[in-house]
């Protein structure tokens, strides 16, 4: 940042015409022989011809070529300490200490002219406000003096009205100045009004919030940034990494796995290595869930178990989703009537997602529903979920989602939901100006 904005005053100089002669005040050379005629009026900005003659433009460009900033300075100085300068005049001078400070790289002297400019009331509204965002941005990127850079950027948003331009870089200075608290206050605050309007968060504040998480040790403030980092800019791996530290969380129960693996499966499939698909055959098998601990093995391990120190427990859970695959393909049916009788809803809601991986999502979604109906004992939330992505899974978006935005839980179940809500609601393009952050 800080290149682009010496660029920009180098640049701004020029554009206003701020490097331009200034008016002398009295005749020129080729008037000196009238001097008997009455002077006509001086112009009201000019500058007396022995001010004129230090900082005469055609002598001070070649100092600065020369990079004789000693003399450019002197000369300035002995300008300066004139009697009764001008306004005009002490403006000018100011002009020049912003050339030699720029070209020799004297931030404090090209700060305090551009500010005695500002302050002077001689420039037009545009022009004032370029060269607050260039202090400001000199504060920021060479002196990283971020307090004085916050309070720039700040009075650039009040007399521009867009306190949207600098935004960001007046969050990043807050964390840059190890002001953290102050950072996840405002980008949290950014994050809020963004979704407010519908639009999405600056990704480089959801960047600097994660950040924030590291820097504090705050395990959840980072998986607050990893969610909008995957909501609005959705990657695999931001969400492998979303997924794998949700399975982190202090309050996450273990009994959710299962779940978690399948959403992996279907949101990022590229990030499912073999020992992921184990997982999942390993969790189905013991959920009952034959045919899909098939289907994951064979994802898995398509050329067979490899050698090593897992071979055996890999075989051994590849041979019970085979062998309970097999049965199923003959049996399934024959369970639904012997659900149907049961008590409680669950056989039938686990019976249901077993058609679900067999791809008859209609059957599959009637089951689970008459087993929801009847009434789940046990952690009854977590049948809903998984009806919530298995109506997913079936391409019943709608009815999906107002599902599972009825689940919560601190326990990951919440997560999950709210993450396939996210997984079924990719955002559209990110607007331009966030895109390349």
């Amino acid at each position: 940042m800080s290149h682009i904005r010496l660029a920009r005053i180098s640049l701004l100089l020029a554009a206003i015409g701020l490097n331009a002669a200034p008016a002398m005040l009295g005749m020129s050379a080729a008037h000196a022989a009238e001097k008997e005629k009455p002077a006509a009026e001086a112009p009201k900005d000019a500058v007396r011809p022995e001010i004129y003659k230090l900082i005469d433009p055609a002598q001070t460009k070649e100092l600065l070529a020369a990079k004789n900033y000693t003399e450019f300075q002197t000369r300035i100085d002995t300008a300066a300490a004139m009697p009764n300068l001008t306004p005009y005049e002490t403006f000018v001078l100011n002009q020049m200490r912003v050339q030699v400070g720029q070209a020799s790289g004297n931030n404090e002297m090209t700060i305090k002219a551009l500010e005695a400019m500002i302050e002077s009331g001689r420039l037009k509204p545009e022009d004032k406000l370029r060269f607050i965002d260039a202090i400001a941005g000199m504060y920021y990127g060479n002196l990283k003096d971020y307090d004085k850079a916050i309070v720039w950027f700040n009075r650039y948003g009040t007399e521009s009205g867009d306190t949207a331009k600098q935004r960001q870089y007046i969050v990043r200075s807050y964390f840059l100045k190890d002001d953290f608290a102050s950072a996840k206050t405002e980008v949290l605050k950014d994050i809020e009004a963004a979704k407010k309007s519908g639009i999405a968060p600056p990704k480089d504040e959801l960047n600097l919030l994660g950040n924030v998480g590291i820097k504090t040790k705050d395990t959840d403030l980072y998986l607050v940034a990893v969610e909008e980092l995957t909501r609005y800019y959705p990657t695999p791996d931001y969400w492998n990494d979303l997924l794998n530290r949700t399975r982190g969380k202090k309050t996450y129960s273990q009994r959710l796995d299962l779940d978690l693996v399948r959403l992996k499966a279907v949101a990022v499939p590229t990030k499912m290595e073999p020992e992921d698909y184990a997982e999942q055959a390993e969790l189905a098998v013991l959920g009952g869930f034959f045919s899909e601990a098939k289907i994951a093995m064979d994802k898995g391990f398509p050329s067979g178990i490899p050698a090593g120190k897992d071979k055996v427990a890999l075989q051994k859970i590849r041979d019970s989703a085979n062998k309970g695959a097999a049965d199923d393909a003959k049996n399934i049916d024959s369970g639904v009537a012997a659900a149907q009788k049961s008590k409680d809803g669950v056989g039938l809601v686990n019976l249901g997602y077993n058609y679900i991986t067999l791809g008859q999502f209609d059957k599959g979604v009637d089951l689970m529903k008459q087993g929801i109906a009847k009434g789940v004992s046990k952690n009854p939330d977590d049948a809903k979920l998984r009806l919530g992505y298995a109506l997913a899974m079936a391409g019943k978006k709608d009815e999906s989602i107002k599902l599972l935005e009825t689940i919560t839980g601190n326990d990951g179940r919440g997560d999950i939901a709210r993450y396939w809500i996210m997984y079924q609601n990719p955002p559209a393009a990110a607007p331009a100006a966030a895109a390349a952050k």
